[in-house]
């Protein structure tokens, strides 16, 4: 049955009052005061776009690069960038470099197996920032192009092309992770110490993306977002996106959900906005800025962006016993506003919290993206297909 809405909009509509100047923006911070205290209705009437945001490692990210031809022409088959080797299984002189692809002969790996203090992420950062970087090239030579090694120094803008292309991104909602043994643990998710000796989560909460369309009826292919400081778009669902999940009565995922592949021109990025880090006894990865903003087509979407701390939930995850054997059971529901808190309950312990995203981060993007609507500059993109959704 169609639903039936007091308000309606397009994105159309919306782009229109963006054009003139006439659009009323607001982040998803403001948006949860909006509808808290004139309900849904009033605020579809009031707002036409929620901005979001999130800054946080998200390890399934890369960037395809050309990095030109030489004289006599090369086809690359092994290739490195400051001695990180990029995948070169693609054409002559292309390449994609992967954020958790480790330095080669690290030392630190021969003492530490698992802790890299250089690998992908840090050359994405380093190409960004405007720094040099090596790159190192071999090949076993054909007759159309017979040189077997190329060595030099390259700056993004010397690049003929380099794209940001990020398999899966702004994973809606994800474990918040513990470690029950007794003893420390290395992960992804940081360091856990023993006997729930701390508890690590990584979403921004009621400023999270994709909190803000649960069920992704505004999202999809095409969907234009802050990407690394500049613009950038949403091309497929990532990796991993598993929509048919339970969830809370205000259709919040209780676990890992929707996830995205995006992309966007690295050459109009920042390196503010995309961070090499180095995570202890687990590896390097890439910390990413990503903003999308939702249109307020109806009071439904208003209701979905007025969504609180309070009634986003996630699993507390044994890292130390559960996660490596693939069982993930949850040893407490908690939600955002606990997290937040700095302590959560866990079987009768009161454990404290870290946050590996930076909320601060997420706010900036959010409000960045918000000026950037309010000055013309950024118009809504219209989805071609929306996302594989649980309510389609």
């Amino acid at each position: 049955m169609a639903q039936h809405y007091q308000v309606t909009k397009t994105f159309h509509e919306i782009n229109e009052k963006i054009r003139s100047g006439k659009a009323v923006v607001v982040t998803a911070d403001e948006m949860t005061g909006i509808v808290k205290a004139h309900g849904e209705v009033k605020a579809a009437r009031r707002v036409d776009v929620v901005t979001t945001g999130t800054f946080s490692p998200m390890c399934s990210s890369g960037a395809f690069i050309n990095f030109g031809h030489s004289v006599p022409g090369i086809k690359a088959s092994k290739v490195w960038l400051n001695d990180v080797p990029a995948y070169a299984g693609l054409a002559a002189v292309d390449i994609y470099i992967g954020a958790t692809e480790p330095v080669e002969d690290d030392p630190l790996n021969k003492v530490y197996p698992g802790e890299f203090l250089y690998g992908g992420g840090h050359v994405i950062h380093d190409l960004v920032a405007g720094k040099p970087v090596q790159l190192r090239a071999e090949a076993y030579g054909t007759h159309c192009y017979p040189k077997q090694h190329l060595e030099k120094r390259v700056t993004l803008r010397d690049l003929p092309f380099a794209q940001l292309c990020n398999p899966r991104n702004a994973y809606q909602n994800y474990n918040c992770a513990v470690n029950a043994t007794g003893k420390t643990v290395y992960t992804y998710m940081g360091t856990l110490r023993p006997n729930l000796g701390n508890a690590n989560y990584c979403t921004s909460g009621q400023l999270s993306p994709m909190f803000n369309d649960p069920h992704y009826q505004t999202i999809g292919i095409g969907t234009r977002i802050f990407l690394g400081g500049g613009l950038g778009y949403i091309v497929s669902p990532g990796t991993q996106h598993k929509p048919n999940v339970e969830r809370t009565g205000k259709g919040i995922p209780r676990r890992p959900a929707g996830t995205l592949m995006v992309l966007g021109d690295l050459k109009a990025m920042q390196p503010k906005w995309l961070v090499g880090v180095s995570i202890l006894g687990y590896g390097c990865s890439l910390a990413v800025g990503l903003g999308v903003p939702i249109p307020i087509l109806n009071e439904e979407m208003a209701l979905r962006t007025g969504i609180s701390d309070e009634d986003i939930v996630t699993q507390v995850v044994d890292y130390g016993n559960d996660y490596p054997e693939g069982k993930a059971a949850s040893l407490a529901e908690v939600t955002y506003s606990q997290l937040k808190s700095g302590v959560i309950n866990v079987a009768g312990k009161e454990v404290p919290t870290s946050p590996l995203s930076s909320y601060a981060r997420a706010k900036e993007i959010a409000e960045i993206l918000k000026s950037w609507i309010e000055q013309g500059k950024f118009l809504l993109g219209e989805p071609q297909e929306l996302l594989p959704s649980d309510i389609r």
